[in-house]
């Protein structure tokens, strides 16, 4: 599965560009490993599912590459967006918060 249109060839932990952000985050539902899922759209929302309840909030690149988020009333965080690459093909993609380090794996479903 390579859901992703590919402009090359990337590796496992390469950080996703900027310009390909958006096609890594909308080809496809992301499922983690406890089981939560997220959804992105073109026009910057997003919908995460945790245990059959939804939340809703908003996402966003910055001209540097960094991924943003921020789930109402008041909570944002930035992380670094990474492909994870299995036998030569793009399966999902990593998010690694800025501040803490905490990585989270999201693969295609």
């Amino acid at each position: 599965m390579d859901p992703v249109p590919s402009g090359g060839d990337v590796v496992d932990g390469q950080p996703v560009d900027a310009v390909d952000m958006i096609a890594a985050l909308t080809a496809a539902q992301l499922v983690f490993s406890d089981g939560a899922t997220q959804s992105f759209t073109p026009d910057g929302r997003t919908t995460y599912v945790d245990r059959g309840t939804p939340s809703a909030g908003e996402w966003s690149v910055t001209g540097d590459g960094a991924f943003s988020s921020f789930w109402p009333p008041t909570y944002r965080a930035a992380y670094t967006v990474r492909w994870i690459v299995e036998d030569g093909a793009r399966v999902g993609v990593s998010f690694t918060d800025t501040r803490s380090g905490v990585r989270y794996d999201g693969r295609y479903r």
